[in-house]
């Protein structure tokens, strides 16, 4: 039987914080896509973190899942860990697979990751705006779906979880935004949407703060069905 190889890559040194367990989250998100058969193909899946070698054999890659963001404070500007220059080959490495018909699952705290490289950006098709997004306090939310205007939405109408709203995201045009969360002001802002004018094709959820957010059922459906969009294409 043909396997389906996904890769999780999981934030650490200059992609992690003091306030994200990338480790336990990356976790839960592998114990879900385990059981991802899509076309009679099962998961074969790996978690690695986040280091300049990290993607050196992408090539063989179904899918990638992001689980990364940015380190606080920056290990880059005090100059701790790998420099600029041998992160390069894992950026370039990252950039020709996405368009050349990658496949991404971007969540949460990706939108924050790898802020020293535009290109990022445009195949996740936005990002976190530094004085500018913010979240409120993390609570229960309801996370509004646009049901019938895609494939991962059709017959999944809300998520219900315990996670933090990203708001004031800079989404590009191109980008099809599926989901949506509300500010304490009673503003709406996109927090799931779809990516494929850079040559291949991105999902990115604004979900996933820490493991409670993955106790969702709604959750897991909508990571579940946005993995095999992305596979069956």
């Amino acid at each position: 039987m043909t396997t389906t190889r996904i890769l999780v890559l999981a934030g650490r040194g200059r992609h992690e914080d003091p306030w994200h367990d990338h480790a336990a989250t990356s976790h839960r998100l592998a114990l879900l896509l385990a059981g991802l058969d899509v076309g009679g193909r099962t998961a074969d899946l790996a978690v690695r973190s986040t280091f300049p070698d990290a993607l050196d054999d992408l090539d063989d890659v179904d899918l990638l899942v992001v689980n990364a963001g940015t380190s606080w404070p920056g290990l880059r500007e005090a100059g701790i860990g790998p420099d600029d220059e041998a992160w390069a080959p894992f950026h370039a490495q990252l950039d020709a697979w996405a368009r050349d018909g990658g496949r991404i699952l971007a969540v949460h705290q990706a939108a924050n990751a790898f802020g020293d490289r535009p290109e990022w950006e445009e195949v996740l098709g936005g990002r976190w705006v530094p004085g500018e997004s913010m979240h409120p306090p993390l609570g229960a939310t309801t996370v509004p779906l646009a049901v019938g205007a895609h494939p991962i939405t059709e017959g999944l109408a809300a998520v219900d979880v315990v996670d933090e709203r990203y708001c004031r995201l800079r989404v590009a045009p191109t980008s099809q935004v599926l989901g949506w969360v509300t500010d304490d002001d009673g503003e709406r802002h996109p927090a799931l949407w779809v990516a494929d004018g850079h040559g291949g094709r991105t999902v990115y959820s604004a979900l996933g703060h820490d493991v409670r957010a993955y106790d969702s059922p709604s959750h897991a459906e909508l990571l579940l069905r946005s993995a095999t969009w992305l596979l069956e294409g």
